[in-house]
This record gives structure tokens, C-alpha cells and sequence, in this order.
């Protein structure tokens, strides 16, 4: 087994361990057992009312210049009462929506193992006498199910009995015979709703006999079956009988269907996956093994090299319709934790921030729809909270609604005003790569800077603007409550919003720099380290998970220790006062992209052991938000891989930083297929003691390269391949 898939030498008892497929619509947990074949579905769409889908944003904006005054007189409690009194709102949870499952007569057989192919997004189970096979079309938009020597009899019924399942689930059961086999159906209403979901499969058998044997059918004899599946979340009623017809509509005239359809799937897969590899040396012997014992051999390189390979196919396989969810597309249990939102403080960014370097445009493209959809909620908040032009995004969104309602005392989320920065970051990366600006981005961008010159209107003694109110996520200082003044977090949005507004918006760039410059310095507080908020008197709270103050380490490129090392160490000294808290993955993983960007390889080093060390990844290789697989939740899966790239190539418009901060552990490598901010594809290898790199640049420009070294010029001629020779490091 290669690093570029996993496998296990029995089925898969719990949910969490199923294997996964996807294609940023549709989602399979593959369960591969030869006598009861489970395969749950899920859709990005499948979110249960709770009562968010009505809930507005606070109707704040008179009351802001007196809780201003406030909180500049000195008030440190006076956000608290900045709310109209609701009680604490979550988004509509995420839910599975059923299982479909095949069930045989029990055999005794030998030579069981499951598999999935990173590759194809193939899951492959198989015994001596029977083979089940199952991935999610990119191309189709649908679940494909192939079972080889079905046995003499196979009972198939799509099935809603999942663990969480709402009482008062309105569950309807369709199953006709067609000439194929039969067309089965799963139609649920959510409880006091108008809601629904219906399910789809289309099964289609090979020599055998399909009769009906509700709620599902039986076939006998059979040496194949092939289901074909989809869920639609809608209003009112579904036509399953359409549904099948275009079902049917996929089977191919003639050949093989099953291997049909995967043809027309691999080139949209496959493509993506294979454009960036990650090579640490690993052992061929730990690369042999199952997951479940890789993942105790936590010392080797076998085992970071799948999770990277591992990482990259979750977050392609999660992202298309919508971005990666806090369970990325995947979940057994209607009770997700934190609703299965899209956490944007701080998870999204961390699961998606590998995609431009490591080459993923779907993500990206997946990140830009979400923000995209959500424009008009954006400005509705910053209108009814803020009084303010422009926009301001949510801290948790559903996928459906982008207003800010999910808020409480002790998570005033709804006074973060970093997050259309933060959140737009990305595309912005996504731009400098391609050399050119899409125009959705420029025009969004455009809204931030409005909401900032609404925004910033109060000043300090020495002229300063003052952002207030703010916060930082989901900190509060030691001394003051939650919501207070110049969160650095804020103030480094702010700037790089305007400021990047500027360059989008050459009309606009005088003034929006001009408000930019106004923003007050970062401060370094008494012990040496950057303050999580710049105005004198806020104390510090360092046992935290989130290191929101260190957005301008990352992802931005505010401090540094090239261009602002006095700031970047300050920085680093902050960093080293930050505590882990709870121990959750996110933080960790944060942690380490910041050391990163700090040149601290020993830091990352240490943060990746507590996360390889802390039981994280569950035998699938997704992973969990706390230790000892606690919590199904995708941070660090799709964190980890950003995290090992940072390490050995960082990038910006201007400068290559090639092996910044590589851990101790990985002393010899490749990394080919990275995707710079200049606009050139790398290649790097390494060795103890030397590196060689090859950049393939897409325009002519010169950048600033910075190894172990020293520093240097790099001029590079578009479509002309440049060669670093060795160098020693």
C-alpha cells in the first residue's frame, strides 16, 4: 500500500471508523461488511430546522455610539448589555440522511480487508466470495454502489434509523420494480416543518431476480448489483418517479456500468488529488500497514505522509457545493457537536488553509461560493448591528443563512468584525497565484472597506481610530469582560482589508490607505510579548486554544522576521505564553502554523507530536476534536497537511522562504506541485545536508528568496524552468 490510501483487516464497527467518500455535494461512510453492508448518505444541504432558519441580527445599530462612549470612558463591562435579550441561538444542525443497507446470510469467510483509494475516491471491501465497491461521482453528482457476488439472497433497504434521529421524524418508504431491479425511496419530513429530504436509489441487477420485500426489495441469484443514489433536500413534495429517470439516465447502453461511470469520475479526481505529493522517507514497512496500526507508530514518517495524502482527499472530497463543515461532509449521528456548523473564527480557514499552496482550486472555488451566497445576509449585518454600509460576517453559519444570530454573553460573537477579512483572505492568496483579481472579490472587498470607513470613527488621545467595539475570538482579557477596545485580531483586519481593498480598487486606494494608516500600532505588553489587544490596561488571558491576536503572523503577512522582526519576535514571545487550555486539534494545528511563519521548527515539531501522540485520527483517518478520538471533528485531518507544507515552503507576492522551519523528524523529502503566491509551481527535495528546488513560473517578475543560507534575488522568466541548484542548509 502506497501512502496514497489506507486500509483495515475488518469491518467497521463504529460510524466514526467507516471510510469516506465524497464530491463536495454528497457524502458515503462506508461501512464494507459482508453481511450487512452499510453505506450512510449524506448531503451538504441536510441541515434540521431548529428555528435559525427564521432568526434575524439584532436590530444594534442606535444603541452604538453609547455603548462607544461606554467602553472609551472606561466601562469594561458595557458590551454585556449591547443585545436585544435573546436567548443563545444555535444554526440548523447538520444530519446524516439514512443508511442504505444490504444484508445477506451469514458466511463463514476468510480474507477480509477494506481499503480506500485516495486516488480514485474509491472504497473497496472484500472476502473469498464477494466484493463491495463504492465512491461519489464528480462527474454525476451521485453515490455508486457496486457488489460483486451477491450470494443467493440480498435484502436492500434504505434506512433512517440513525443514532439521534428527532422523534416526530416524518419517514415515508417507496420500492417499485423497474426493468432494471427496482427504484427505492426514502422521503422524511422534519418534525413541525415544511421541510423535507427524499432519498433515491436505483438499483440495477445483474442475472438474477428483484422482487419487492418492504420496505426494500430481495434479490436472489444475483451475480452483481449496482445502486445508483441521491438525496434532495426540498419544500413539498419530490417526484421520485423524475428522480429515477435521470437515475436511470446515467447506465450506459452498453459495457460494464459500473467501470462507465468511474471513468467519467477519475478525470475530475484524480487530477486534482495527484497535483501535489509529500515524500518524508517513510518506512515501506510501516507504509504497509492498516491505519489503525499506523497511527500507533507515531514516530516514523509513514505515518504523517498518509495524513497528509489522507488530509488532502478528505478536504477535496468534502468541498465542492459548499466548503468543508466542522465534520467535513461526513456524520453519523443526527447530534453533532457545535451543530456540524462552519465555524468561521477561526476552524474553516484552519481546514481550508492548505488549498492554494497545495493546489486545490475546488476548495478554493467551494470557500468562494459560501461567501458568495451569503453576500446579502453579510450586509444586513453590518447594517441592523452596526448602523454601517458594507458587510460583516457571521462566526457560525449553517451553510444556509449568513446572519449573525448565534451570540451570547459569554460569546459575543456577533461584535467580531474581522471576519470578512478573514474569510476573504483566501481568495485573496487564490488571486495572487493566477496574477489577476476576480472581479467577486474585488466587489466584496469593496464592502469591507465601506463598512471600515462607516465603522471607524472614533479616536483616542493620540489621534489613533479606535476599533470599538471589539473581539477577539473566544478570548476576553483577564481584566474585562468580552467585549472591548483595539482586539489585535481587529486591527490587523482592518488594515489588511483596507489595504487590500486599495489594490483591487486603485480609484478608492488614497483614502482607504489613508484610513488604514490611522490604525493604531500593535503593542507589546510588559512581559515581552505581543498584546491581544493594543489598548493600555487590557491584561492578557494566555491559557486559550484560539490565537486570534497572531492573525498578522498568520495568514497574513503583517509581521515577520524579515520585515518587521521586533514585531515578530514580540510575536513569538506570545506564542510561547499561549496555553493549550482544552487541547483541542484546531489549537495545536494554529499553533503550528504560526511557529511556522516564526521559523520555529521546534515548536512545530512539538505541536505536531501532540497531535500525532493525542489519539486524534480515528481508523477512517478523519479525526477528532479533542484526545482520545473525542468528538468526531475534521480540524486536524484537514489542518495537518497546511501545517507540513508551511514548514518547508512559505510564499508570498514578493519572497519564496524555501525549508523555513522543517522538523527535526523529517530529515530527507520531496514536495513537488506547490502553488506559489508569485505565480510558479515548485518542486523540493531535500536531504540532510542539502535541497535542491525547481520552480516553473507563470509570469516574469523577480522575488526575494531566503533559505538557510542567506538572502538573494531570485529573477524568474515565465515558462522557463528554474533550477536552484544544492545548497546547504
Amino acid at each position: 500500500m502506497t501512502v496514497h490510501g489506507t486500509w483495515e483487516p475488518a469491518p467497521a464497527a463504529r460510524w466514526e471508523d467507516a471510510f469516506l467518500s465524497g464530491n463536495g455535494h454528497h457524502g458515503a461512510l462506508v461501512f464494507g461488511d459482508p453481511d450487512d453492508d452499510r453505506v450512510i448518505v449524506t448531503h451538504h444541504t441536510l441541515v434540521r430546522p431548529n428555528g435559525g432558519e427564521q432568526a434575524r441580527p439584532p436590530e444594534l445599530g442606535a444603541q452604538l455610539q453609547e455603548l462607544q462612549d461606554r467602553l472609551l470612558a472606561g466601562d469594561t463591562t458595557a458590551a454585556e448589555s449591547f443585545t436585544d435579550g435573546r436567548p443563545l441561538q444555535w444554526v440548523q444542525p447538520f444530519h446524516p440522511a439514512f443508511r442504505i443497507r444490504l444484508r445477506r446470510p451469514p458466511e463463514d469467510a476468510q480474507g477480509y480487508r477494506r481499503s480506500v483509494d485516495f486516488t480514485t475516491g474509491e472504497t473497496t471491501a472484500e472476502r473469498a466470495d464477494w466484493t463491495s465497491r463504492v465512491f461519489v461521482s464528480r462527474a454525476d453528482d451521485v453515490i455508486v454502489q457496486h457488489v460483486t457476488t451477491a450470494g443467493p439472497r440480498l435484502d436492500i433497504a434504505l434506512d433512517h434509523r440513525l443514532p439521534g434521529a428527532p422523534d416526530g421524524l416524518g419517514v415515508g418508504h417507496g420500492a417499485l420494480l423497474t426493468p432494471e431491479g427496482a427504484l427505492l425511496s426514502l422521503r422524511a419530513r422534519y418534525p413541525g416543518s415544511d421541510r423535507a429530504y427524499t432519498g433515491v436509489t436505483l438499483v440495477a441487477v445483474t442475472r438474477g431476480t428483484c422482487a419487492l420485500a418492504p420496505p426494500g426489495v430481495r434479490v436472489e441469484g444475483a451475480a452483481s448489483v449496482l445502486l445508483l443514489t441521491r438525496v434532495r433536500r426540498h419544500t413539498g413534495e419530490l417526484d421520485v418517479i423524475e428522480e429515477g429517470r435521470a437515475l436511470r439516465a446515467l447506465l450506459p447502453a452498453t459495457g460494464q456500468p459500473y467501470d462507465t461511470l468511474l471513468a467519467r469520475h477519475l478525470p475530475r479526481h484524480r487530477t486534482a488529488y495527484e497535483r501535489v505529493t509529500l515524500d518524508l522517507g517513510g518506512d515501506p514497512a510501516e507504509r504497509a500497514l492498516p491505519g489503525s496500526e499506523l497511527l500507533r507508530r507515531t514516530r516514523g514518517a509513514a505515518l504523517p505522509e498518509r495524513l497528509f495524502a489522507a488530509g488532502r482527499y478528505h478536504l477535496l472530497s468534502s468541498s465542492g457545493l459548499l466548503p468543508p463543515r466542522l465534520t467535513g461532509l461526513w456524520t453519523g449521528d443526527w447530534d453533532t457537536a457545535w451543530s456540524g456548523a462552519f465555524t468561521t473564527d477561526a476552524n474553516l480557514n484552519l481546514q481550508t488553509a492548505s488549498a492554494v499552496a497545495a493546489a486545490l482550486p475546488e476548495v478554493t472555488a467551494a470557500h468562494a461560493a459560501l461567501i458568495a451566497g451569503q453576500l446579502p445576509h453579510w450586509r444586513e449585518n453590518a447594517r441592523a448591528v452596526f448602523g454601517a454600509r458594507g458587510v460583516v460576517a457571521p462566526a457560525h453559519t449553517d451553510g444556509e443563512s449568513g446572519l449573525v444570530y448565534h451570540f451570547s454573553r459569554e460569546y459575543p460573537l456577533h461584535l467580531w468584525t474581522a471576519g470578512a477579512d478573514w474569510l476573504l483572505k483566501p481568495l485573496v492568496d487564490h488571486d495572487e497565484t493566477r496574477g489577476e483579481h476576480d472581479p467577486a472579490t474585488a466587489s466584496a472587498l469593496a464592502e469591507v472597506a465601506l463598512f471600515y470607513e462607516d465603522f471607524l470613527t472614533r479616536t483616542d488621545d493620540e489621534g489613533h481610530l479606535v476599533v470599538v467595539p471589539s473581539y477577539s475570538p473566544e478570548n476576553r482579557p483577564a481584566n474585562a469582560s468580552w467585549g472591548t477596545l483595539n482586539a489585535a485580531m481587529d486591527l490587523s483586519a482592518a488594515r489588511h482589508a483596507l489595504r487590500t481593498a486599495a489594490e483591487y480598487h486603485p480609484e478608492h486606494a488614497e483614502r482607504w490607505r489613508a484610513l488604514a494608516d490611522r490604525l493604531p500600532p500593535h503593542r507589546v505588553n510588559d512581559e515581552g510579548a505581543l498584546a491581544e489587544w493594543a489598548r493600555p490596561g487590557l491584561a492578557d488571558t494566555y491559557d486559550h486554544r484560539h490565537l486570534s491576536h497572531l492573525y498578522g503572523v498568520w495568514p497574513l503577512d503583517e509581521i515577520n522576521p524579515y520585515d518587521t522582526p521586533d514585531l515578530a519576535r514580540a510575536a513569538h514571545r506570545a506564542l510561547a505564553l499561549r496555553g493549550a487550555e482544552n487541547d483541542s486539534a484546531h489549537g495545536h494545528l494554529h499553533h503550528a502554523l504560526i511557529a511556522a511563519r516564526l521559523r520555529d521548527a521546534d515548536r512545530v515539531a512539538d505541536a505536531l507530536d501532540r497531535v500525532l501522540d493525542g489519539d486524534f485520527f480515528h481508523a477512517s483517518l478523519m479525526s477528532a476534536h479533542y484526545p482520545k478520538r473525542d468528538v468526531y471533528n475534521a480540524d486536524a485531518a484537514h489542518t495537518l497537511p497546511a501545517v507540513l507544507i508551511e514548514a518547508l515552503v512559505q510564499s508570498t507576492p514578493h519572497r519564496l522562504v524555501l525549508l523555513p522551519a522543517l522538523p527535526p523528524a523529517y530529515p530527507t523529502g520531496r514536495l513537488h506541485g506547490i502553488r506559489t503566491r508569485f505565480g510558479a509551481e515548485l518542486d523540493l527535495d531535500w536531504t540532510p545536508h542539502a535541497a535542491t528546488a525547481v520552480l516553473r513560473p507563470t509570469r516574469t517578475l523577480r522575488v526575494e528568496l531566503r533559505t538557510s543560507t542567506g538572502t538573494r534575488p531570485l529573477d524568474l522568466v515565465a515558462g522557463e524552468d528554474h533550477v536552484l541548484t544544492p545548497w546547504t542548509w
